[in-house]
C-alpha cells in the first residue's frame, strides 16, 4: 500500500472542532464487518497508518480514517479509525468528518435539507444526520451505541496522589477525571501535565476488569482519559481534554467521549433524557450531546458537530529517502 517510485496517494483533510482527520479509500479489506476489517487492518496495514500519521506528512496528534463498505445493504458506508498509535473502535468527530466528505464528494446523494447516512464503524452501527443549507452541510449529528458506567470510583495512583476517576464507555472506554481542587484547568498551559497524568491513568487501568468488554473483547482496554471542569453555573456545560492512546491529544470534545461522559452525568441525575449537554474541547470547538432513550444496554445518545474541509494532499515515497515511513518525536 505504501506508493511505489512513480506512484502517489491522495488523501482529503477534514477538521472536526479543530481535531483532524486524514481520509482515503485504499480498496478491499478483508472481514463482513468494520471490527473485522480493523483486525485485518491492524496485521496488514500498519506500515499504511504510520506512512501517513508520522512526520513529516503527519504529526504526533493525527488521526484519519479508511473508506469501507458497510457491514450489509442496511448501510451506506462504513470507516476504521486510526491514529498514531493504532487503530480504534470509535471516533465521533471521525464519523462527522466522514458523513460530510461523503456528502461533499457526492458519494451520498443530497435531497433536500436533511441527508441520513448510515455508517459502520468497529464499535457499531451509527445512524447520523446531516442539516444542509444551499447544499452544503451545516454540521451531522449521530447516534452512537449504547453508552453505560463502568466504575463510578476507581482509585488510581499518579504523580498526583491518588485520583478518584469514573469509567465509562460511550464506544470505547474513558476514565473521566474532574479537575475541580487539582490546580489544574483543561487548557493549554496544563496540557503537558494532562499528557502525562492521561499516560499514567492508562497504564493503571488498561488491564483492569472495569476496561473489560464482556461481549466482544476487541472493545476493551481504556481508550482515553477525560479531563473535564464545569464551565459557568450549570453542568450543563463543560470544558475538557481528552488524552488518548499514548499521550495523544484530541483537539475536539470527543464526540464517543461525550458519549461516555453523558452515561456519567444521567447516572448522577444531572442530565436528564433530552437536555442539551454542550461540551467544549481545548481549541474552543462545541458539541452537542443529549440522551434520546434509555435501554437495559445503557443510554442512546446523539452527539452534534461540524467539519470543515481544509486540504487535499497527494504523497510520495522517495525511495532514496532515509527517513522512510517518518517518526514521532512525542
Amino acid at each position: 500500500m505504501i506508493p511505489r517510485p512513480g506512484e502517489s496517494l491522495t488523501t482529503t483533510d477534514y477538521h472536526c472542532a479543530g481535531e483532524p482527520f486524514r481520509i482515503l479509500d485504499v480498496g478491499p479489506m478483508e472481514g463482513r464487518t468494520a471490527g473485522d476489517r480493523r483486525e485485518w487492518a491492524i496485521k496488514n496495514l500498519d506500515d499504511l497508518r504510520r506512512f501517513l500519521v508520522n512526520e513529516p506528512r503527519g504529526h504526533a496528534d493525527m488521526y484519519g480514517g479508511f473508506v469501507v463498505p458497510p457491514d450489509d445493504p442496511g448501510g451506506d458506508l462504513g470507516v476504521i479509525f486510526f491514529h498514531k498509535d493504532g487503530f480504534s473502535t470509535a471516533c465521533g468527530h471521525g464519523t462527522i468528518a466522514v458523513v460530510t466528505w461523503a456528502i461533499d464528494t457526492g458519494l451520498i446523494a443530497t435531497d433536500g435539507e436533511a441527508v441520513h447516512v448510515v455508517v459502520d464503524v468497529p464499535s457499531g452501527r451509527l445512524p447520523t444526520t446531516a442539516k444542509l443549507h444551499e447544499n452544503r452541510v451545516v454540521n451531522v449529528r449521530f447516534q452512537n451505541v449504547p453508552a453505560y458506567v463502568s466504575t463510578i470510583a476507581k482509585e488510581v495512583p499518579t504523580s498526583f496522589g491518588r485520583l478518584s476517576v469514573a469509567v465509562s464507555f460511550g464506544g470505547a472506554f474513558y476514565a473521566s477525571v474532574a479537575l475541580d481542587g487539582m490546580n489544574l484547568s483543561a487548557d493549554i498551559g496544563c496540557l503537558d501535565e494532562l499528557i502525562s497524568l492521561g499516560r499514567q491513568v492508562r497504564k493503571s487501568l488498561d488491564d483492569s476488569p472495569v476496561v473489560m468488554h464482556a461481549p466482544d473483547n476487541r472493545l476493551s482496554g481504556l481508550y482515553g482519559t477525560i479531563f473535564h471542569e464545569t464551565i459557568g453555573d450549570t453542568p450543563l456545560h463543560q470544558r475538557n481534554v481528552t488524552i488518548f492512546a499514548d499521550g495523544q491529544v484530541d483537539r475536539s470534545p470527543c464526540g464517543s467521549g461525550t458519549s461516555a461522559r453523558l452515561a456519567l452525568l444521567h447516572q448522577a441525575g444531572i442530565v436528564e433524557m433530552g437536555d442539551p449537554f454542550l461540551n467544549e474541547g481545548i481549541a474552543g470547538g462545541v458539541f452537542e450531546g443529549r440522551i434520546t432513550e434509555t435501554s437495559e444496554a445503557g443510554v442512546i445518545t446523539t452527539i452534534e458537530g461540524s467539519a470543515h474541509l481544509f486540504a487535499r494532499s497527494s504523497f510520495t515515497l522517495d525511495p532514496d529517502d532515509q527517513i522512510g515511513l517518518g517518526f514521532q518525536l512525542r
